[in-house]
């Protein structure tokens, strides 16, 4: 008995060591972890059950019978986050360099169907060279199938990859359907098709770091949510990021223990609107002072920095919050905040977490780039996305609310719960000037007219209570009350119910 025991510690230690000491060594010398090290930092201590530590690959193809590691270049299994199940899987880049195999994706298909049974979030920590060549369309055959299973967990679990190494070709679909990418600088990238092909196609020389690097996927594309310094640092982040989601579309937010006072008040929010109605100030500041313990973990930071996307915790309670930035194009939607803020509100919605809006928009960016770009059909995607929503939406307006773009920044008309504005509010079809030189062209060579014009026009319309003779603002609220106004409004909607009509699935304008 003693002698079969042995055995099982001896092939669970070989296991264990995945490609050998050498590639070990030579994973750490690249500043990278392990595979199994990456889950020894995400997962709570001693929580992590393995699946499949056994498992081999098939392949007897180019001699491939004469190597067959335990494990396949993958280890999967479940374990804890703070005390939350979660679903895993790491690639092992130090055997076979992480390639997927037909055993290889069946290791990472099985613990997704359980954590789409079970209800729990799945991590992919993705480090891999591409489908492994040597089993050919088995191993295409196994990405489709993982493809299929990220497909039908949308909406269902959150899932979050984090590129931790290269990421090429097929092996980029996976990550571009889960709900976060997060990359670690300098020593990951995604690309379709690498530096070596684009120069034999277009005869363009760039560099991995530049054609699929966590700068560019982070500033330039949006594919990626978020960069980290190292694999200590994303496995840090991942597992703050987990605490603010729900273990699945099932299940409520978790709400955490608060130490912050729901009717706190912040008089500073009283002078954060400049008097010159065209200077910026930092949306950043009210979103922190509404927020637990100024508590705000940003989504797509380097991104279309016009808007504000990410989550924070009122009365302990996951929010997610979007914000025009009026310290970039002035707070102006475009085609790329657009999509940013879209995807945001419907991640928000499918996973059932309440929607803080703050706005200060003086319309959309006009121009013929962002035209030609399908601006039309990219603003829709927000408008579309706030519409359909059914949580909770609670709304600040706080300066500019312009034209097209008040509709669309989770106004009353689109099913907001509430509409607050702030006295320094001012929503009307546009800007008072702009205004004036439509509607009394004939005297615009006038100066001191226009400009009496300009000051009637400003004195009616100018201010949120136009709009709030006629319902659409719910109430003018004092700026320094804003974080107990907003809680006090959420803690009232927990038990909203409302349900769109029944459809197959809806056509968003994508």
């Amino acid at each position: 008995m003693k002698d079969i025991l042995q055995q099982l510690e001896d092939r669970r230690a070989e296991a264990r060591l995945g490609g050998g000491e050498k590639r070990i060594a030579a994973q750490h010398a690249k500043g990278k972890l392990t595979a199994r090290e990456r889950l020894d930092l995400l997962l709570d201590e001693g929580s992590f059950e393995e699946f499949d530590m056994f498992k081999a690959h098939r392949c007897t193809d180019f001699d491939m019978q004469d190597s067959r590691p335990a494990g396949d270049g993958v280890v999967t299994g479940w374990g804890t986050v703070n005390g939350r199940m979660v679903y895993v899987f790491s690639q092992d880049f130090t055997v076979f360099g992480g390639s997927l195999s037909e055993t290889h994706a069946e290791k990472i298909c099985k613990i997704m169907d359980m954590a789409v049974q079970n209800g729990a979030p799945v991590i992919g920590l993705n480090d891999s060279g591409g489908a492994r060549i040597q089993e050919g369309v088995a191993s295409l055959a196994g990405y489709a199938d993982v493809f299929q299973r990220n497909i039908m967990a949308s909406g269902v679990v959150p899932q979050i990859s984090v590129i931790m190494g290269p990421c090429a070709g097929g092996a980029v679909y996976s990550p571009a359907m889960t709900d976060f990418i997060f990359m670690v600088r300098d020593s990951s990238y995604m690309f379709v098709t690498g530096p070596d092909v684009v120069k034999t196609v277009t005869n363009e020389i760039v560099t991995a770091e530049e054609l699929g690097g966590a700068s560019t996927h982070t500033r330039k594309s949006s594919v990626a949510d978020g960069a980290f310094e190292d694999d200590v640092e994303a496995m840090m982040e991942v597992r703050r990021l987990i605490d603010f989601l729900p273990a699945s579309n099932r299940e409520k937010p978790p709400v955490r223990p608060f130490f912050d006072a729901p009717d706190r008040v912040e008089r500073s929010l009283d002078t954060l609107i400049p008097d010159n109605l065209n200077q910026p100030y930092d949306m950043k500041e009210l979103i922190l002072k509404v927020a637990d313990e100024s508590d705000f973990y940003e989504i797509q930071e380097d991104f279309a920095k016009n808007i504000i996307t990410g989550f924070i915790r009122i009365e302990g309670s996951t929010v997610g919050v979007v914000a025009n930035q009026p310290m970039v194009l002035a707070g102006c939607l475009d085609i790329d905040s657009s999509r940013k803020a879209a995807r945001f509100v419907r991640f928000c919605d499918a996973f059932e977490i309440p929607i803080l809006t703050f706005v200060d928009v003086p319309g959309f960016l006009p121009g013929t780039g962002q035209e030609y770009g399908g601006v039309i059909k990219h603003g829709a995607k927000l408008l579309f996305a706030y519409g359909e929503a059914t949580v909770p939406k609670v709304t600040v307006i706080t300066r500019k609310a312009y034209g097209g773009a008040y509709d669309v920044m989770a106004s009353k008309h689109l099913r907001g719960d509430f509409n607050y504005a702030w006295p320094t509010a001012e929503i009307a079809v546009m800007g008072a000037k702009g205004a004036v030189e439509i509607l009394y062209r004939s005297e615009l060579g006038d100066k001191d007219k226009i400009a009496q014009r300009t000051k009637d026009y400003e004195d009616r319309f100018a201010n949120p209570f136009v709009a709030a003779e006629k319902g659409f603002i719910d109430e003018v609220i004092q700026p320094h009350s804003t974080r107990r106004r907003v809680a006090r409004a959420f803690a009232s909607l927990r038990g909203k119910q409302l349900q769109n009509p029944w459809k197959k699935h809806d056509n968003i304008p994508l």
